[in-house]
């Protein structure tokens, strides 16, 4: 499957929408600007896009929740390995009180993958990140070899459309 997002003012991303009333878009907010995603096969829509593959998944996005995406370049000898590594912890989040989804978003024509999950609010987000079970996935005292630069994180708030 395939992710696809892009940056705007919600004002043009809803008019994406009403142009292309299939596709079934989810609407984030955050500090510095709008985000649409949607999944599919292969339409392309955005022309400044990003296009991911969806490599491990769990849960759908709901119209209502908070987004993190940790954007993590990865070096091309590498990408096995990090691949690999969510696949073996990925379950782990999918039990944490207010998990929504989980997607492990690969990019096409970049080197930072996307982690995006979605909790049902931020309280949530940080109450799993302050967990026992956080601390021991992110054990790690330095950043992988693979890691092509620093990792960073955006935070997004889902807008609901009407």
């Amino acid at each position: 499957m395939k992710a696809y997002l892009t940056n705007g003012t919600i004002d043009f991303l809803i008019k994406l929408a009403k142009k292309y009333p299939a596709v079934h878009f989810h609407f984030m907010n955050g500090p510095s600007n709008d985000v649409a995603y949607y999944e599919g096969t292969d339409q392309k829509i955005f022309q400044a896009g990003r296009e991911y593959d969806v490599i491990v998944q769990s849960g759908d996005i709901a119209e209502t929740g908070y987004v993190v995406m940790n954007n993590i370049p990865v070096i091309d000898e590498g990408r096995p390995l990090f691949e690999d590594n969510f696949k073996k912890r990925q379950k782990e989040v999918d039990s944490q009180p207010g998990f929504q989804a989980f997607r492990l978003l690969k990019p096409i024509s970049s080197n930072t993958y996307i982690v995006f999950t979605q909790w049902d609010s931020a309280e949530s987000y940080e109450r799993w990140k302050n967990s026992e079970g956080f601390q021991k996935a992110h054990a790690e005292t330095k950043p992988p070899a693979y890691f092509a630069d620093r990792p960073f994180v955006t935070t997004y708030s889902m807008i609901e459309r009407d």
